[in-house]
């Protein structure tokens, strides 16, 4: 148990996370004159420092932490930004009888990627072709699937177990380390979609989605069969016009599926003009490590939502009473990933904060530290957000500070994956 700071306050809420993007939804929800008490398994999160009461309880032991939310007279219950702490968020609300926006029987559906596929078949929603795969009939299995075809475990987060193959062999190469990450004694396989990619935020009010925004998902390519990682997010989408329609009258399906009246409804897709849309998958969460892009493009504060979803859910309606997903500003977040190894140097970081357009910086490491890729582990180096008037000055920013920014190793040597910016015309340009 953590340090206790003690406020007068008529509600009590239970915030599960305690990493960095915690932190503001702690704040603001104090500064409404709420007890927040933090709970979640990492000791030194640093929300816990901020809020007024802190429990070391890993999520995923949801008894315990419902006894904990009994005990602290609890009358809220809230998280995001990941998978697991949205399910867990779902069960410890059933065993202590909060309110929430869905229940387990229901979220199966966006967390399980086998039921998922199924309930995009039976409500007529594209997807990339996937089969079910086990070690011993591999061949078999991936029989009717195009090469290349990425593999994933049935129900994990944080893009652990993803390899791209280009054949059956290596679904077997790869198949204890992506099954590690599941219970099941399978895997999945699905048809690579190499098109432009999408993160769509929504808010189901009244059983409808306001789309808050459509982002460009943009990757970069380092390592053979690794997915490319996510180097750059943009918001809004320079392509909104050609695929709203068609992903709001998808995710709208998908609510009514759920039963979700109001709450968060996130989706990945894909769009080209040889394909059309495809979704990767629906999410009964908020998009971590992106959301407050949101705010820098239109001022709409997602820690706002969530917490008027608790405690004032006309609020949520009048908030976004006219929202458009257009936005008012450009906004993007750079992620920057490295190999693992031990940093001697960290260089850019002061040139890019006194740009501008930069909005926040914040390395996850610092020189002595060591980079790790392990479940757990932080999930990038360092991450930039932008905000400006239009893609042009977004563009001019992001090669500079993708020329600038460096991870130094001993013998001086670069440990950042090198970057990649989508050119529109379909050209790629690459900054080594």
């Amino acid at each position: 148990m953590g340090e206790t700071k003690m406020r007068e306050t008529s509600h009590r809420l239970v915030v599960l996370g305690s990493m960095d993007e915690f932190v503001e939804l702690v704040r603001m929800a104090q500064r409404r004159g709420i007890y927040v008490i933090v709970c979640d398994g990492y000791e030194n999160g640093p929300a816990k420092r901020v809020a007024d009461k802190a429990y070391t309880i890993d999520v995923r032991d949801t008894e315990a932490v419902a006894k904990m939310c009994a005990r602290e007279r609890a009358d809220g219950i809230i998280s995001s930004f990941s998978d697991v702490l949205a399910e867990n968020l779902v069960a410890i609300a059933e065993r202590t009888g909060l309110p929430t926006y869905l229940d387990s029987e229901h979220l199966r559906f966006l967390r399980d990627k086998v039921l998922m596929k199924g309930m995009f078949d039976e409500l007529g929603v594209p997807h990339p072709k996937s089969v079910m795969v086990r070690r011993e009939t591999a061949p078999e299995d991936l029989e009717d699937l195009r090469f290349p075809c990425v593999v994933k475990p049935v129900d994990a987060y944080g893009s652990h177990g993803i390899h791209v193959i280009d054949g059956p062999e290596e679904a077997i190469e790869y198949f204890d380390e992506t099954s590690s990450f599941s219970d099941a004694d399978y895997i999945i396989a699905e048809e690579y979609n190499d098109g432009f990619e999408f993160n769509m935020m929504n808010w189901i009010v009244d059983g409808e989605p306001v789309v808050l925004e459509i982002a460009d998902r943009e990757k970069s390519h380092e390592i053979a069969h690794a997915t490319p990682h996510v180097s750059r997010i943009v918001y809004p989408s320079r392509l909104t016009d050609i695929v709203i329609e068609e992903a709001r009258d998808i995710v709208s399906r998908v609510a009514r599926y759920v039963g979700m009246e109001d709450g968060p409804l996130c989706m990945q897709f894909f769009w080209s003009e040889g394909r059309g849309l495809q979704v990767c998958e629906c999410a009964g969460r908020i998009f971590g490590y992106e959301h407050e892009l949101l705010e820098l493009a239109s001022d709409v504060s997602v820690e706002e939502l969530l917490l008027d979803y608790v405690y004032d859910r006309d609020r949520v309606r009048e908030r976004l009473a006219g929202h458009s997903p257009y936005l008012d500003r450009v906004s993007a977040g750079l992620y920057f990933h490295g190999y693992e190894g031990s940093i001697a140097s960290i260089e850019g970081l002061e040139e890019a904060e006194s740009m501008p357009e930069v909005r926040d910086v914040l390395s996850y490491y610092a020189p002595g530290e060591f980079i790790r890729h392990g479940v757990g582990d932080k999930p990038y180096v360092i991450r930039i957000y932008l905000a400006a008037g239009s893609y042009e000055e977004i563009d001019d920013v992001t090669n500079r500070l993708f020329d600038v920014v460096r991870v130094r190793a001993e013998d001086g040597s670069n440990l950042l994956y090198h970057s990649e910016m989508v050119a529109y015309d379909g050209v790629w340009r690459s900054h080594e």
